[in-house]
């Protein structure tokens, strides 16, 4: 008896040191268990950190870009405020300029010449201080972005596609076309 006894013993003590290797193998995979998932939670802040970082870029760079368009929309606006007005006194200047090549060519009062003469260069200066331009067209290439053909001609001083007469002066303002040249153009 004092054997199974002993036996019990040695038994009991085999399947303790048993039972405390398993608590060991289980606290050691429960703090494995806890690190994974501290790193799959760290994984998944790491992710919401750089989607919310991503989108305060996007975010930012839309800004960034929306004041430069805002302030570009506010220079165009200052800058062709008046073209409306400009449209409207370009046939004006139009007719000035006809009465004093009419005048010159009929010999007509000198001194009416002269009073329409100093009209047209007051216009004129008023108009180039408001930021229009002339476009000159004899002599250039065609471009459609600055003359209207109206008609061609085969001219032998001059190449194919050039303008070689204004039927109406196109002007810029402020480097914008607001009225394209009418013109004849060589072929």
């Amino acid at each position: 008896m004092d054997e199974d006894i002993k036996e019990n013993i040695e038994t009991e003590e085999s399947a303790h040191s048993n039972l405390e290797a398993v608590k060991e193998e289980l606290g050691e995979q429960a703090q494995e268990n806890e690190v994974n998932d501290f790193k799959s939670q760290l994984q998944a802040l790491k992710k919401d950190y750089d989607e919310i970082n991503n989108k305060f870029f996007r975010i930012s760079a839309d800004f960034q870009n929306y004041k430069k368009r805002a302030e570009k929309e506010k220079s165009d606006i200052y800058n062709y405020a008046n073209e409306k007005l400009i449209l409207e006194l370009l046939p004006i200047a139009d007719n000035l300029e006809r009465a004093v090549k009419s005048a010159k060519d009929e010999g007509q009062g000198e001194s009416i010449l002269k009073g329409i003469e100093m009209i047209y260069q007051q216009f004129s200066d008023i108009l180039k201080k408001n930021g229009v331009q002339e476009i000159f067209a004899v002599g250039e290439p065609f471009d459609h972005n600055y003359h209207h053909a109206v008609m061609q001609e085969e001219h032998p001083d001059y190449e194919n596609n050039t303008v070689i007469g204004v039927f109406q002066k196109g002007y810029t303002l402020n480097e914008k076309v607001i009225r394209p040249s009418m013109v004849k153009v060589s072929n």
